[in-house]
């Protein structure tokens, strides 16, 4: 339902809109044209429908930057979010992962954080590595008491091969080589392109892309020499197919770890590498929601072009990257799956934003499209 105030500041602008409508549309001006239609929310207001053409003439406003025009209230936002409810408990069996070691880079926060809880759940011997090793002390301290599974804290500095050799090495020496790599680690922040410099750029290719060629080549070289096989997974971001504005360099190097996973995909197969890559939707992390939306503003926005109504979980992706690096998937190599809750989809279509048009504006652009004539 509308509230009838902004209900009628819109019709304001539509109506600057008809005499050019009129000009398209001179069918409309017809007697049998000028019906009345009542509109829900706002009391004794009977639009005909030439006062309603601004509807069709000014769909580029509604359909595009206006859309906050045909907003519905925040109390119905996203009501069929109660038909989404996030499962938060592994999904697998208890023991998938007996036996097995996994390598976590960003596994002190975050996505890191909830894939390595997970996996450790599962009976995963759990290496996580990032810069901070005070933080990935306390994480693993935290999670071996949940699961009584053993996490090892290990610090490295993905953009610098000599530091991600020194890890290996020391992963090597504690607990094998693994049978799980996932590369998490991840740097990114919002800002016009405009104003980034070459250190900016620098900061995100080298942790994201240049800290995943470095990841994975150390260590796919060293199982291609022990023949030993594992399971490779890319955490990257729905917007690595399409690019995004604010956010190029982190655009830019996903899109990168992509293509380096794809070619290993065919290249590395032989050797008993599988890999996989999982692009994320929103999920409310701390980390990446203060670089993204420092203001907390964009959540709602976010929300709104979401067709399940309501953000992920860091338990949903884990589940699924579990999934991915479990023997379940022996036979998946190469996929790339989006869980955003349909996000992608909604943005990608051209009409999808006519969700937010009511039953009532319905009927009335309905009456005006059959009034047209010609093509």
């Amino acid at each position: 339902m509308w509230p009838s105030d902004q209900l009628k500041n819109s019709i304001q602008s539509f109506m600057e809109c008809v005499s050019l409508a009129e000009k398209l549309h001179p069918s409309l001006r017809s007697p049998s044209a000028m019906q009345s239609v009542k509109y829900r929310g706002v009391k004794h207001h009977h639009w005909t429908l030439e006062q309603s053409l601004g509807l069709a003439v000014a769909r580029r406003t509604l359909f595009g930057n206006g859309t906050a025009v045909l907003r519905k209230s925040d109390d119905d936002r996203a009501p069929q979010a109660r038909f989404f409810p996030p499962l938060q408990e592994p999904m697998l069996l208890p023991g998938t992962f007996k036996n097995k070691v996994a390598f976590i880079t960003g596994g002190g926060t975050g996505l890191g954080k909830g894939m390595t809880f997970t996996l450790s759940s599962l009976g995963a011997e759990c290496v996580i590595a990032s810069r901070n090793l005070d933080v990935l002390k306390a994480t693993a301290e935290e999670i071996s008491s949940q699961t009584g599974n053993k996490v090892h804290p290990v610090q490295c500095n993905v953009r610098d091969p000599d530091s991600v050799k020194a890890t290996v090495d020391q992963m090597v020496n504690d607990v094998g080589l693994p049978d799980v790599v996932i590369n998490n680690a991840a740097g990114n922040f919002i800002s016009p392109s405009e104003r980034l410099s070459a250190n900016a750029w620098k900061a995100i290719t080298d942790t994201v892309l240049n800290g995943t060629a470095y990841i994975t080549l150390d260590i796919g070289k060293r199982l291609i020499a022990a023949q030993k096989g594992a399971a490779f997974l890319c955490i990257t971001t729905i917007y690595a197919d399409s690019g995004s504005g604010f956010v190029m360099p982190s655009a830019s190097a996903k899109a990168g770890v992509e293509a380096l996973c794809k070619s290993l995909v065919a290249e590395w197969g032989r050797y008993g590498l599988r890999f996989n890559i999982i692009q994320p939707g929103p999920i409310k992390t701390k980390g990446a929601f203060s670089r993204l939306d420092p203001t907390g503003k964009f959540e709602k926005l976010m929300i709104e072009r979401i067709p399940v109504g309501r953000l992920g979980t860091v338990g949903e992706i884990a589940n699924l990257a579990a999934y991915l690096c479990s023997d379940y998937a022996s036979w998946v190599s190469g996929a790339t799956i989006k869980i955003d809750g349909g996000e992608y989809s909604f943005m990608a279509g051209e009409f999808n934003s006519l969700s937010l048009v009511t039953k009532e504006q319905w009927d009335v652009m309905e009456a005006i499209i059959r009034q047209t004539k010609g093509s």
